[in-house]
């Protein structure tokens, strides 16, 4: 019976782990073109977001920062949007 309810938690655990791993790995593969959601999906939530442009009419522009990773250390990742569309990224080493 004890084993039954280790499963869950223990798959659970394993899948969490793996997600965090695979963040930090992919922020090297963005790239200009890709869509806001496929960042999300392949990245996960930024650490920190900032609208640059935010105007009724004109195309929103805002910058999402992750931040260094123990899987992709010293490396700040600058994602820009332009109307749901990454525009320019940035990777710098911070120290």
């Amino acid at each position: 019976m004890n084993s039954m309810k280790f499963w869950p938690v223990f798959l659970i655990a394993l899948a969490s782990g793996s997600t965090h791993a695979a963040d930090a790995r992919e922020r090297g593969f963005i790239r200009e073109g890709m869509a806001e959601g496929e960042v999300l999906f392949r990245v996960g939530k930024p650490d920190h977001s900032t609208f640059v442009s935010n105007v009724r009419g004109k195309p929103e522009v805002k910058t999402w920062t992750y931040f260094p990773h123990a899987r992709d250390p010293q490396t700040l990742t600058l994602v820009t949007f332009r109307s749901g569309v990454v525009a320019q990224v940035e990777r710098k080493i911070a120290r």
